[in-house]
């Protein structure tokens, strides 16, 4: 393990390491210590992106090249250690397997390996997954790479798909899919033969479990009631204000409305 830092940064750099030092269990894999490995700590967006190089949208908090055997923590944007994890997870990750996985695959499996439940609780309250508008998996790859607002919503939304590809095997874990991959199986293949859903039929029963579990119902529950409550109080206040225009204009040039 390497860590470098900044002086300023050197004491936090040191327990961000011992940390990534420690074996830990992971999603489908075991447990493992995810090693050799360099860890660089930096602070603000010039830091981050003097490494990153574009590579990564501006509003990001880490960065993983496991090729590389490279993870890169900015501590100005997130805990620095829920980063790590996440980091970690998808080091862990390629260190299992062989060749290429989906985006959503790869950000997916680092969110539920990483424990980011939070994440898919938000789903409660997005309105647009409420209304049914879930994203096909293309979809959900542009949006890990887009705007910060949607990117958020899609981090989740991967984590899901990982969720249920995981209760689609039989084993009710991703062992299978992990140990596919492992002998190099390509991707679509190794999730239909531990499924037996080919791609289209897994994104289409993936979409609907979301429509399901992530509906308008539980969006009013989970607070987007009140959310519909303030919007009526403002369109009425909006309609009060815009009815009574006129007597404000007239009271303003002195005219008498008295009844």
């Amino acid at each position: 393990m390497t860590a470098v830092a900044s002086p300023a940064n050197i004491t936090i750099a040191i327990g961000l390491a011992e940390e990534a030092d420690r074996p830990a269990t992971w999603l489908g894999i075991g447990t493992r210590t995810v090693a050799p490995l360099t860890l660089l700590v930096v602070r603000g967006q010039a830091e981050f992106d003097g490494i990153s190089r574009g590579r990564i949208p501006g509003w990001g908090a880490g960065m993983a090249l496991p090729a590389a055997r490279v993870i890169v923590v900015r501590l100005d944007r997130d805990d620095p250690f829920r980063v790590l994890r996440h980091e970690l997870a998808h080091l862990a990750l390629h260190q299992a397997i062989r060749g290429r996985v989906p985006l959503w695959f790869d950000e997916g499996y680092a969110v539920m390996a990483a424990g980011e439940f939070d994440r898919v609780d938000q789903l409660r309250l997005n309105l647009a997954v409420a209304l049914g508008k879930v994203p096909t998996l293309d979809e959900l790859d542009a949006g890990l790479r887009s705007a910060e607002s949607t990117a958020g919503a899609s981090y989740a939304l991967a984590g899901t798909v990982v969720s249920f590809l995981s209760g689609k095997v039989p084993t009710g874990t991703l062992t299978p899919v992990i140990e596919r991959l492992a002998a190099a199986e390509p991707f679509d293949s190794a999730v239909a033969r531990s499924t037996g859903l080919d791609p289209g039929k897994f994104e289409f029963a993936w979409r609907q479990d979301v429509k399901r579990h992530y509906g308008i119902g539980l969006w009013l529950s989970a607070g987007g009631f009140w959310v519909v409550v303030a919007a009526l109080v403002i369109l009425a206040w909006y309609l009060r204000r815009r009815r009574d225009r006129p007597r404000r204009e007239a009271l303003n040039q002195d005219w008498d409305v008295s009844e």
